[in-house]
């Protein structure tokens, strides 16, 4: 799955990655800048959301379950003595509500790194209110929907930037633009989430084309031990428990990328894991989509956007 091989992607790989780490990278105040970071109420998102406030950053947090979000501000504010975590509660895969969120949210706050982190892996084909494929609506859409309407509000800030959390799961899958609701053959729920973290990646190079003032990047967080892994993955779960890597490891580079000023150094649109860019493609595997194919995807992701968009108040 990746370029490093399993033992990379474990928790012994991010020890040893993280021997060549510069501490000092992230021991930076962020007091006065606002995060907004998605899926925060476990796993990646919420070790994520606990060490920016450590940091002094003002945290939004954006979670689907009202009673789980709730314990994890609680945690967070706790642990950190910092006061300034937000809660807002957005269910990412239904567009309507995010455009009604996002269109609030910037009446009301600034905001100077977005952390696309939300996604979910379902097994079975199974449609949202909308009549949406739940994994596309999710991990593709809402992350699509979430960071073009946020896009005005941070273009406002010095320093902005996007961070996406993507899977190294991506490097199988080729970009695929003729069924982006999993509608013909048999349905696999790892390769439709493969599938939509590819997509990420295109989104992401296509962004860091169009917005030249954001820093976008997206990043792998190796095999984390996390509720998500457990609850979707669960044979896989069973067999690489003893070696997955902690929550606080998987975020690591996220909080990296939100927080460095080292990050920024690099170009935009960048593939991350371990706080370095890898390549979006395995070598000799015939991943690579036409530039055209990236520009449609874009074009197609546009127009749900807006058919969503014009049904809000």
């Amino acid at each position: 799955w990746s370029l490093t091989g399993v033992s990379g992607l474990s928790r012994s790989g991010h020890e040893s990655a993280s021997r060549r780490f510069n501490p000092a990278d992230v021991e930076v105040d962020v007091a006065g800048r606002s995060f907004l970071v998605t899926g925060a109420n476990s796993g990646i998102g919420k070790a994520t959301a606990k060490e920016i406030a450590r940091r002094g950053g003002t945290i939004h947090l954006v979670c689907r379950n009202k009673e789980r979000a709730e314990v994890s501000k609680g945690e967070i504010v706790t642990e950190t003595g910092n006061q300034n975590i937000f809660l807002h509660i957005v269910d990412i895969s239904n567009p309507k509500e995010i455009w009604k969120f996002a269109e609030k949210f910037k009446n009301e706050h600034k905001l100077n790194v977005l952390i696309n982190n939300a996604g979910c892996m379902v097994n079975n084909r199974e449609l949202t209110e909308d009549g949406l494929e739940k994994n596309f609506a999710t991990n593709t859409l809402g992350t699509y929907i979430l960071t073009t309407a946020l896009l005005p509000l941070l273009e406002k800030e010095a320093d902005a930037r996007v961070v996406t959390v993507s899977s190294g799961g991506m490097l199988v899958q080729k970009l695929n633009i003729s069924d982006l609701q999993s509608e013909n053959g048999t349905f696999d729920g790892t390769m439709v989430y493969a599938q939509n973290k590819r997509q990420q990646v295109v989104m992401t190079e296509q962004w860091a084309k169009a917005h030249r003032n954001i820093h976008f990047s997206v990043m792998h967080p190796g095999w984390a031990d996390t509720p998500a892994v457990r609850s979707s993955m669960p044979d896989f779960y069973q067999k690489m428990k003893n070696i997955l890597r902690t929550e606080a490891q998987g975020a690591d580079t996220v909080v990296w990328l939100a927080v460095s000023s080292e990050a920024t150094k690099l170009p935009s649109g960048l593939f991350f894991q371990d706080r370095q860019p890898v390549p979006t493609h395995l070598p000799l595997a015939s991943t690579r989509s036409l530039p055209e194919d990236e520009e449609k995807l874009m074009e197609v992701l546009e127009e749900f956007s807006q058919k969503f968009k014009s049904t809000s108040p």
